[in-house]
């Protein structure tokens, strides 16, 4: 993975913007290529066939390769809660965005959990074939402010450099969390799902701000003053918790969605699968277990 190469500029607002290189959409902790459809690797049930409209069939759930918490999560659901819904469902690990979105979308897997609304629309936009709907949100991932060097963000100096994610999506819920920690303001009626750097109206301490993506980020977080990521990341790359000096809770925009293909939503399988992950026991489950603690949220969370 890269940092951003384009060359900074010094707009209106006093503070200096390093412009993106249009990158790749990430979300909930995928690498993803939305332009080239990748081999898919579920297997097919044959012709129009799919496990989502046959009685008894296994339904499998994706989520993007070395995702442990999701796995966890998907692991659990299918041994305590699909059986009270009549339903048998397995997990499924592929490879990226796009391979996953296309065997929902084709029915080679009933769903996935890993990304959110703002990061599908984003996805049918790039991919305008797929036919695949947001069906519920399941949790909200844990997402906040990072520093290696300050242990508030009122403690980040001025002039300090704030590292934002590199794609569209997760650079506007890092601005929402730098607008909660009273570092920015964004302009009157800015939409929170579609604010880019751009849209900051106020930024007191004349913060500057580099691009990176996910896993770069986290690696270059000794050298910025703060980031702003994914807890996923950082707990993979063994940087405490503790450097995370700021979390406010997600708006629901950003909460991560169990999507279905369009063309099964009124099958009985799938509306089985829907209300296996609506169960209160997946919220009690995201409260309590150790195995998706910090990384995975229940929907109520302060």
């Amino acid at each position: 993975m890269s940092t951003e190469t384009r060359e900074p500029t010094t707009d209106d607002h006093g503070f200096e913007i390093r412009k993106r290189r249009r990158w790749p959409f990430v979300a909930g902790g995928a690498v993803v290529l939305l332009g080239a459809a990748a081999a898919i690797v579920v297997p097919r049930l044959g012709g129009d066939a799919t496990a989502n409209t046959q009685a008894g069939a296994t339904l499998y759930v994706a989520t993007a390769e070395g995702n442990a918490r999701e796995e966890a999560l998907i692991e659990f659901i299918a041994k305590d809660v699909a059986p009270k819904h009549g339903i048998t469902v397995a997990f499924k690990a592929l490879a990226d965005s796009n391979t996953i979105n296309r065997a929902v979308s084709d029915g080679e897997v009933a769903g996935t959990i890993y990304q959110h609304k703002l990061w599908l629309g984003q996805v049918l936009q790039a991919n305008p074939d797929f036919r695949e709907e947001a069906a519920t949100p399941v949790f909200r991932w844990g997402f906040g402010l990072w520093s290696a060097k300050w242990r508030s963000p009122q403690d980040i100096p001025d002039g300090g450099t704030v590292s934002l994610y590199s794609d569209p999506a997760n650079e506007s819920q890092g601005l929402f969390v730098l607008q909660k920690a009273g570092l920015i303001t964004l302009k009157p009626g800015t939409d929170v799902g579609k604010a880019t750097v751009d849209d900051i109206a106020t930024n007191p301490k004349n913060l500057n701000f580099t691009l990176l993506d996910f896993g770069a980020q986290s690696r270059a977080l000794p050298d910025l003053d703060a980031a702003v990521g994914y807890t996923e990341y950082y707990l993979a790359a063994k940087i405490p918790i503790e450097q995370q000096i700021f979390a406010p809770t997600a708006p629901d925009e950003f909460a991560g969605q169990l999507t279905i293909g369009s063309r099964w939503k009124d099958s009985d399988n799938i509306k089985a699968l829907v209300a296996t992950f609506q169960d209160p026991a997946v919220q009690e489950y995201l409260a309590t277990n150790a195995d998706v603690k910090d990384v995975l949220l229940p929907l109520d969370a302060d």
